[in-house]
């Protein structure tokens, strides 16, 4: 592992540095615009009683978890052993609920990271836990997942950042510590995720699979010129494409919520129904926390609509899939240069601009054209983006192209939240495309363990270091629109 993190330092240093130094003053990122977030609100079409569905699950996508319930505030119950948030909105903020990290003094939503203050958030006097080094008031929102276990198999799991032991709400004989990242941070043994946005991910749900191998398919010569390869995770059980998550690892959003509600949050659900890391003294409730209701939790009937008899993960999994896809407001003149340049130099090869979506049972949702410059497929970035964690079918330097439709707005970029501000934001997100392993051999592809030895995105990346300084503003100004 130490031998990857020296490589990856060299290659970047090489390459990429000094262009990074001669580019800062001629081109720069514009930052996210102001405006009107442009997402956050039901998919248009929409009947009312869709509409009706998606606010309600909205709201509850808000609610805050508490362990065991009766804290002021936290109507939610099932918050941890371990825990990176207590709320899905907490970390899907910018610029409005279902996005990305918020910023202290950029975006729409402007507040500091709220995983700081979870270190003393219900806390009994005396109790605090220690806000991890890797975790700022104004830095991304992070998971944390370790590469390896202490007996050198893989790990690629995620570690809570905290515990609910000395919570006012958990017993007091739970004592179970945070982990020791500092270690595991000497140790290289540490990668970060950040949210991704969730704005219009039931229109790329509803994209069949026969429409992703297609679109895939019709720039095979052209990636092929260009190095690019690319293939689909895919599910182990039925095969099928599976299209959520920074490595394409889950296959609905019905899973995506329940994953996330368990990890993130350490609530059992119907999808995820047994504990993470509980030790001793710190069983609460009884499993799954969260599920179906029986009982109208308003009535205490047996009828109610959709939203208050379903679980909180269906909730969740309908305000992701009834939500709308980001507005772009791509119209000046270097916006729509800067788009002709992305296409030209060959960036949508991966970020495909339109799919099309197949029949819904949502309104409106059906048979349409939609634009979020992905293929959905997952890609190898060699050596400057591998995490060393495999998932699915995604090996340790591949990736799920991101959707950027929404980009405009967002702070953080990259799976690590690595390009933001102040170190060159959108701008150090494209160098960041381009890697190279110095000690790989003439014609060897892979290393080891797996890694490529070169990014796939090299020659795009080169393609656009070769435009002017006002070209590649084009181009910045493009991604800032969408």
């Amino acid at each position: 592992m130490r031998t990857r993190i020296a490589l990856r330092t060299q290659v970047r240093l090489v390459p990429l540095c000094l262009l990074i130094a001669a580019a800062a003053h001629a081109q720069t990122d514009p930052g996210p615009r102001g405006g009107l977030p442009g997402a956050g609100g039901p998919s248009p079409g929409l009947n009312t009683d869709e509409i009706s569905f998606f606010n309600a699950a909205r709201v509850r996508f808000q609610e805050v978890d508490s362990v065991s319930g009766g804290v002021t505030g936290e109507a939610g119950v099932g918050l941890g052993p371990t825990f990176n948030g207590n709320s899905c909105a907490q970390c899907h903020a910018q610029p409005d609920v279902g996005g990305t990290s918020p910023h202290p003094t950029l975006g729409q939503v402007r507040r500091p990271n709220p995983q700081v203050g979870l270190a003393s958030l219900d806390r009994v006097p005396g109790k605090n836990q220690t806000v991890p080094s890797f975790i700022h008031s104004d830095g991304p929102v992070r998971e944390a997942r370790f590469i390896r276990n202490p007996n050198g198999t893989k790990d690629g799991g995620v570690h809570g950042l905290y515990t609910i032991a000395g919570r006012v709400d958990a017993p007091a004989a739970c004592t179970t510590e945070q982990p020791d990242f500092a270690t595991q941070l000497a140790n290289n043994n540490v990668i970060f995720r950040i949210p991704t946005p969730i704005f219009g991910m039931g229109l790329i749900e509803n994209v069949s699979d026969d429409a992703l191998i297609a679109n895939l398919n019709s720039t095979a010569s052209a990636r092929q010129t260009t190095g690019i390869g690319g293939r689909f995770n895919t599910s182990g059980n039925d095969g099928t494409i599976t299209r959520f998550g920074w490595k394409a690892q889950n296959k609905s959003l019905l899973i995506f919520a329940s994953e996330a509600y368990n990890v993130e949050q350490g609530v059992t659900n119907e999808g995820f129904p047994n504990e993470r890391a509980l030790e001793p003294g710190c069983e609460v409730n009884s499993t799954p926390e969260d599920h179906t209701n029986l009982h109208n939790p308003n009535t205490g009937g047996l009828t109610g609509t959709a939203s208050e008899m379903s679980s909180d993960t269906v909730n969740f999994a309908a305000f992701m899939r009834l939500s709308a896809p980001p507005t772009a407001t791509t119209s000046t003149t270097s916006e729509l240069n800067g788009k002709s340049l992305f296409s030209s130099i060959g960036c949508n090869l991966c970020h495909s601009q339109t799919l099309q979506t197949e029949e819904s049972p949502s309104t409106g949702q059906g048979s349409l054209n939609i634009h979020p410059f992905s293929d959905i497929a997952i890609h190898h970035m060699g050596p400057g983006l591998a995490d060393g964690v495999s998932q699915g079918a995604a090996g340790p330097d591949e990736f799920r192209t991101a959707p950027l439709w929404g980009a405009g707005q967002r702070i953080f970029f990259l799976h690590d939240g690595r390009a933001g501000p102040g170190n060159g934001g959108l701008l150090k997100a494209i160098f960041e495309h381009h890697s190279k392993n110095l000690s790989c051999a003439s014609g060897q592809v892979f290393t080891s363990d797996g890694v490529a030895c070169e990014s796939e995105a090299n020659d795009v990346i080169e393609q656009f270091n070769g435009l002017s300084a006002s070209q590649k503003q084009d181009i910045l100004n493009f991604l800032r629109s969408l």
